[in-house]
C-alpha cells in the first residue's frame, strides 16, 4: 500500500507536472497538425492520467489485515505455505500474496496465478493438484504458518 501511495505521490507531483509543462512547450511550436512532438507528449499525459487513475483505483480496494485476524487453520492471502512437490519429490515453501506483491524469485506468488488458486482453502495435509503452464503439478501441504511481513 505504501509502494502505490509512493508511486501515486511521485506521478501526481512531479511527472505529470513534468509531462503538463513538455505538453505546454510543444504546443507553442505552432501548427498541431503536424507537430509529432505535441501528439507524443499529449500521448504520454493520457498514459500518466491513466495510471495516477488504476492507482487510485486500487488505492480505495486496499484492505488491511492483521496479523492476529489471520487464521493457519487454511492456506490464505498471505499464508507462508511449506508444500511437498509429490511431482518433483522435494519441499518448497511459497507466500501466497496479493498479484501487485507477486514476486516468483522470493518464492511470492499471488492468489490469483494457477499455484495459488489450487492451494487457496487446503489444509495441512491434503493434496492439491495443480495445472501450470510447465504442466501438472501434484503438492501436499506439510505446514500453514502466517507471512512475517511483506
Amino acid at each position: 500500500m505504501e509502494k502505490i501511495r509512493r508511486d501515486l505521490e511521485n506521478l501526481v507531483k512531479e511527472v505529470r507536472p513534468a509531462a503538463t509543462q513538455s505538453l505546454a512547450a510543444a504546443r507553442a511550436h505552432g501548427d498541431l497538425s503536424e507537430n509529432a512532438e505535441y501528439h507524443a507528449a499529449k500521448e504520454s499525459l493520457a498514459d500518466i492520467d491513466r495510471r495516477i487513475a488504476q492507482l487510485r483505483q486500487q488505492l480505495s480496494r486496499v484492505q488491511i489485515l492483521e496479523k492476529d485476524d489471520m487464521n493457519v487453520d487454511e492456506v490464505r492471502i498471505l499464508s507462508k505455505v511449506t508444500l511437498r512437490d509429490i511431482t518433483r519429490n522435494k519441499n518448497i515453501t511459497y507466500t501466497l500474496v496479493d498479484p501487485l506483491q507477486s514476486d516468483p524469485t522470493q518464492n511470492l506468488i499471488s492468489v490469483k496465478s494457477p499455484i495459488g488458486k489450487g492451494l487457496l482453502g487446503k489444509r495441512v495435509g491434503e493434496e492439491a493438484t495443480i495445472i501450470a503452464p510447465s504442466g501438472e503439478i501434484k503438492f501436499k501441504v506439510v505446514a500453514i504458518e502466517r507471512s512475517e511481513g511483506l
